[in-house]
């Protein structure tokens, strides 16, 4: 099975003990292997589902001298046997001291499974009971599913990008995961469609894979955005023509509808000359204000998302779990209309940028398009004062009103290149060894030129949804704050707490874990 291979998913890595098995410290002896309850019908139901297993395990008992190898291949064959075979073995012999790049939360074993079975990390989902099996998959650009214990620790429960009751629920989770991208049936190729996402560039580059999933459907592409997210809608692939309009039910800071002007919109979609619509919206946004200006214009079929009663107004009425990643929910809809990404295209986000020159540097992007998703300047200065301390190249970058606090971050020890284009940004950020940053756009910008990220997360939405998606990535602040799921736009909790604090010695740690090196001087120049 290869990376291209057209499925979300290739292959299924579990952790061994607690996951697939009940944990036994440091267990040498095949008798004493006992199964998690219902591991065997949830490996046999993905095994048939075409993907392929491995196990990815933290066994520092071999260098303890706990058990022998000769044990622990005992063990593994146990497991096999009650089990059904895995594709790969992967195991990492040390202890935390040995600082090695495979112990989870590293995730050097996750990226050797992958390549061990023709496949790469973004195409692996990673099932574990414990943070360091989440934190590992995260910094591989993996998925992670979290199938809690007794062990496991509330903080970590709150920090997973997902989580299932049991093995059965995470086998339920990533077959429909799966299923909910495979696209429907349909007779015709359009001419044209019409996509719409009228929001910020954050949420038009997450809505990128479904573009080119109706792109590779259709002739032409037709995509309807909002000012916010111009910039970045001009730089997605698969997109042929530009209509910039603001949607008063959309915009959060709206100005009246005006008649003239919902009149004057619906002329400009019916002068598209296309005669079907796919919108995408977020969780909390309704699709049904603009199906009614579609049809009054002319269009003949629509596809949305709509918990609502849609009437007449939808021809395709879609609905999706809520805990879905974004693009992979834009990708849902564009499949219920009936558009799939090819073969070749592994769904990660995308953007039509030259690549980075080369990762001395790294980037740290103090603003967030909502005051509760930043990290306090205070905070950030220090936090670049670390890296730059380290010996790291820093970047503080900043729209246009943004300068007085990235000259405040960078402390007089970072560059400041100051405001720049969205593309001139994306190329900047394709050429860092890594992006330190909030929840805002900029952090899909690095998903999307594939520079891995260091994620100062606040929880007012879930991660899992809104994380930096398919790539390598380290989850930073308090999970568990009282602010989480409010989806606040201002921080609600004095000191917000959520990123306030957030220790630099852990940022630097985020950013070896995700291979960042400190660059080393030019012996040339030292010597002249």
């Amino acid at each position: 099975m290869s990376a291209t291979s057209g499925e979300l998913f290739d292959a299924v890595l579990f952790d061994r003990d607690g996951t697939l098995v009940v944990d036994v410290p440091y267990n040498g002896d095949p008798e004493r292997v006992q199964p998690m309850p219902g591991a065997r019908e949830a490996l046999d139901r993905l095994r048939a589902a075409g993907l392929r297993l491995g196990v990815v395990t933290n066994q520092s008992g071999l260098a303890r001298g706990l058990f022998t190898a000769r044990q622990m291949a005992a063990v593994h064959d146990r497991i096999d046997e009650l089990l059904g075979p895995f594709d790969t073995w992967q195991f990492c012999p040390h202890d935390d001291s040995a600082g090695c790049p495979c112990r989870k939360p590293a995730p050097g074993m996750i990226t050797a499974a992958a390549a061990a079975l023709g496949t790469t990390p973004q195409r692996c989902v990673v099932v574990g009971d414990i943070g360091r099996d989440m934190e590992a998959a995260l910094a591989a650009g993996a998925a992670g599913v979290l199938v809690p214990t007794d062990v496991t620790r509330p903080a970590e429960v709150a920090a997973a990008p997902h989580t299932a009751a049991d093995l059965t629920a995470a086998a339920d989770l990533i077959l429909q995961r799966r299923a909910l991208l495979k696209p429907a049936s349909r007779q015709d190729r359009p001419a044209g469609v019409l996509a719409v996402r009228s929001d910020s560039a954050g949420d038009v580059l997450v809505t990128g894979p479904a573009i080119r999933a109706l792109a590779a459907g259709t002739e032409r592409v037709v995509l309807l955005c909002g000012p916010r997210g111009r910039a970045a809608a001009e730089l997605l692939p698969g997109v042929d023509e530009l209509v910039e309009w603001r949607l008063p039910w959309i915009d959060p800071e709206p100005d009246p509808v005006d008649a003239g002007d919902m009149r004057a919109l619906t002329d400009r979609l019916r002068a598209t000359g296309v005669d079907e619509a796919v919108i995408f919206t977020s969780f909390h946004q309704s699709a049904l204000p603009l199906a009614l200006l579609l049809r009054t214009a002319g269009f003949r079929r629509i596809t949305a998302i709509s918990d609502d009663y849609p009437g007449s107004l939808l021809d395709v009425r879609h609905r999706v779990p809520d805990e879905l990643p974004e693009p992979e929910r834009a990708l849902s809809v564009a499949a219920a209309a009936g558009f799939g990404l090819p073969a070749s295209d592994d769904g990660r986000l995308r953007v039509t940028v030259p690549p980075g020159p080369g990762a001395d540097y790294v980037v740290v992007h103090p603003g967030a398009s909502c005051e509760a998703r930043s990290c306090p300047p205070e905070d950030l200065r220090r936090i670049v004062a670390a890296l730059a301390g380290a010996g790291h190249r820093v970047v503080v970058t900043g729209g246009s009103g943004e300068r007085h606090l990235a000259a405040y971050v960078a402390g007089g020890v970072a560059e400041e290149p100051g405001p720049m284009p969205f593309a001139e940004l994306a190329g900047l950020i394709a050429g860092a060894g890594c992006l330190i940053v909030g929840n805002t756009g900029p952090a899909h910008l690095a998903a999307a030129v594939g520079t891995p990220v260091v994620s100062l997360f606040a929880p007012t939405v879930p991660y899992g949804r809104w994380g930096p998606y398919r790539v390598p990535a380290v989850r930073l602040g308090d999970a568990t704050a009282s602010c989480r799921d409010t989806r606040a736009t201002r921080c609600p909790v004095p000191g917000h707490p959520c990123l306030s604090g957030i220790d630099p010695e852990d940022v630097l740690t985020a950013v070896r874990r995700l291979g960042v090196t400190v660059p080393q001087p030019n012996h040339d120049e030292v010597a002249a």
